[in-house]
């Protein structure tokens, strides 16, 4: 059984050796001509564009028949789903009930934030000045 077939090695060997045989081999000449190309006029969407994208073919010519291609009204069907479609240069503010809304929303979920005193508004490193507060009086109806 094992001496009817070839093993590993010797199989790969052989295949190497062909592959390396068919690389050698000259291949078919390509044709140095363009493909023969039906006129401009005549090309509908049905037409086989694919002789005008060969490599033979001037950029002019390839360029002609895309044109003609995609000229085509099914080519021209606006896509309702595309994001760049509409004008967003025109854009109306939040509506002012909305935002109270939101803002509703925002202290529901998130609790209120505490209101930072005006010193902290500051930016670091600009401390304002201030003069030393003038020490409290306390009023307890006491005279004197």
């Amino acid at each position: 059984m094992a001496g009817d077939r070839e093993d590993f090695l010797r199989r790969w060997s052989r295949r190497k050796q062909d592959a390396a045989a068919q690389a050698k081999a000259p291949a078919a000449p390509a044709a140095d001509a363009p493909p023969a190309l039906p006129p401009l006029d005549s090309l509908t969407f049905e037409s086989d564009f694919k002789a005008f994208m060969h490599a033979k073919v001037e950029e002019s010519v390839k360029r002609a028949a895309l044109k003609k291609l995609f000229a085509d009204p099914r080519f021209n069907v606006i896509d309702f789903m595309d994001v760049y479609i509409d004008d967003y240069t025109n854009l109306e503010g939040i509506p002012p009930d909305m935002l109270a809304k939101l803002e509703h929303a925002k202290s529901t979920l998130f609790g209120r934030e505490p209101e930072k005193p005006k010193d902290e508004a500051q930016p670091a490193g600009q401390e304002v000045a201030q003069a030393p507060a003038a020490p409290e009086k306390k009023d307890d109806g006491a005279p004197g």
